[in-house]
Parts: C-alpha cells; structure tokens; sequence
C-alpha cells in the first residue's frame, strides 16, 4: 500500500506531509536524531493522520495537493486543529 500521512512534533506542534509505502519504517527516520533538517526538531513525531491508496500515482497527486496551499490542506489542518490529537 501506499500511503500519504501527516506527523505531528509533540512539542513544537508543528506537522509535516509526506508519502511512504512503510509507515513504521518512515517514522523511525522521522525521529531518529541528526536526519532530515525538516524533522530533526526536539521531541518526537507521531501519525496524526494517514490515507492509504491501492496507486503510487493517486497517493503523490493527493501529497502533492496537500503540500500545495491550497484548500485540501486548509482543510486538513482545520481537521487537524479540531482533533483530539
């Protein structure tokens, strides 16, 4: 499967969007220290969000669509926000 997800820093709060095909896998990296600049802050990431799609094709539109300002990821992170997450 393919998957398109959302992690959340539980201290800084802030999120990042991404794809993967191994969701355990890639939230290791996430965490692990001294990796990617864009998720190397203090505290650990979590899932907060995940849709999975049976096409590599259908989940990089939809992570594209995501990480573009449009309204998709307005209204995620509106979802987001209101969570109990």
């Amino acid at each position: 499967m393919h998957a398109v997800y959302v992690v959340r820093n539980n201290v800084s709060r802030e999120i990042y969007i991404g794809y993967t095909t191994d969701l355990k896998a890639r939230l290791m990296r996430h965490n692990a220290r001294g990796q990617k600049f864009t998720t190397r802050k203090l505290g650990t990431w979590e899932y907060a969000y995940v849709e999975l799609y049976r096409s590599e094709k259908d989940a990089r539109i939809r992570e594209r669509k995501l990480k573009s300002h449009g309204s998709s990821k307005h209204e995620l992170l509106k979802r987001l926000k209101n969570s109990v997450l």
